[in-house]
């Protein structure tokens, strides 16, 4: 049985090799004691793993050593990486933290709403754990709130916060997955609710409200529609580089929906638009992955969907 750190067959590195120079291409590089690389990526039900290089049409799970290659060479490009959708099964992930190496680390959560854990991977050379993890529950003085627009259960699926350090600057990053829902409107009051959870939590005059970064799978439909409103209530602010870029892989595609920003990365903002942050801000993006996987196989992007992701990872630097 072959593992991912055996030598692949030669089309996987192929693929591979084109992919590594896509990604040095189009990343910032990391540089010592001067750049800080964040990202976020929805990993389409990150859970067990075929561990063939490339998975037959009868293999369960389709994800394979292929697709798994793949999230590790752009996993590896980042500092630090917010990942939503692990599940219970962790035998992909933990064969990822193997291949990485013993410089990468992991937090995660149990599993909550729809048996996903919220998790983090992060370059032990590049950033440490500074103290704080936790996850973000809804006061109770909230849930007895029986007036219009109050948020009276528990978040879908518990965000995530933890804080770290790269150099002399500490940030907390919290990680979240919004509520799906059978309407748009489902989402509207979990969007409030961990608005004012974060906005609250940044005001406290407490040595952990530095530096707080919202990331994740907002799953928010457009900008300016009653869920992006939701989102940027109570002051977050995503970059404007993000706009244009593309949330998943079906968008654009012929088969496809309209423009999404279901995934975002976001900090609050003064009255200028000016980031409170003591990392400045200097560029944003995504990594199209499509190219370079699973080329000549004749792949539909669903069917790619089940072994890389259905979305593209985001990321954001900055400067130390």
């Amino acid at each position: 049985m072959p593992t991912l750190s055996d030598l692949p067959p030669q089309e996987v590195q192929s693929d591979n090799e084109d992919l590594r120079a896509h990604l040095r291409g189009t990343l910032p590089a990391k540089r010592l004691e001067e750049n800080l690389l964040v990202a976020t990526w929805n990993l389409r039900s990150f859970a067990s793993l075929t561990r063939e290089w490339t998975a037959g049409e009868s293999a369960s799970p389709k994800r394979d050593l292929r697709g798994l290659l793949a999230i590790g060479e752009i996993l590896r490009s980042f500092d630090v990486i917010a990942i939503q959708e692990v599940k219970g099964d962790l035998r992909a992930l933990r064969d990822l933290i193997r291949w990485l190496g013993p410089n990468w680390a992991f937090l995660m959560t149990d599993v909550s709403g729809n048996a996903e854990r919220m998790a983090f991977l992060f370059d032990r050379r590049r950033v440490e754990l500074s103290g704080l993890a936790c996850e973000l529950v809804v006061p109770p003085e909230w849930l007895e709130d029986r007036s219009s627009g109050a948020l009276n259960r528990q978040f879908a699926r518990t965000p995530y916060a933890v804080s770290f350090r790269s150099e002399q600057s500490t940030f907390v990053l919290v990680t979240l997955h919004v509520l799906w829902g059978e309407d748009p409107t489902d989402r509207v009051l979990e969007l409030l609710g961990i608005a004012r959870w974060l906005r609250d939590w940044a005001e406290r005059t407490n040595s952990w409200d530095q530096n707080l970064i919202a990331l994740g799978d907002f799953n928010i439909d457009r900008k300016d529609d009653p869920l992006w409103q939701a989102f940027t209530s109570t002051g977050l602010k995503s970059p404007d580089d993000l706009d244009s870029v593309p949330r998943t892989i079906f968008s654009g595609s012929d088969q496809s929906e309209s423009p999404k920003f279901y995934d975002q990365i976001a900090w609050f903002a003064n009255e200028q638009g000016e980031p409170l942050l003591d990392m400045r801000y200097a560029r944003s993006g995504y990594v199209d992955f499509l190219p370079f996987v699973y080329r000549g196989l004749g792949l539909t992007r669903r069917a790619i969907s089940y072994r890389v992701s259905d979305h593209y990872p985001l990321w954001v630097e900055f400067s130390l």
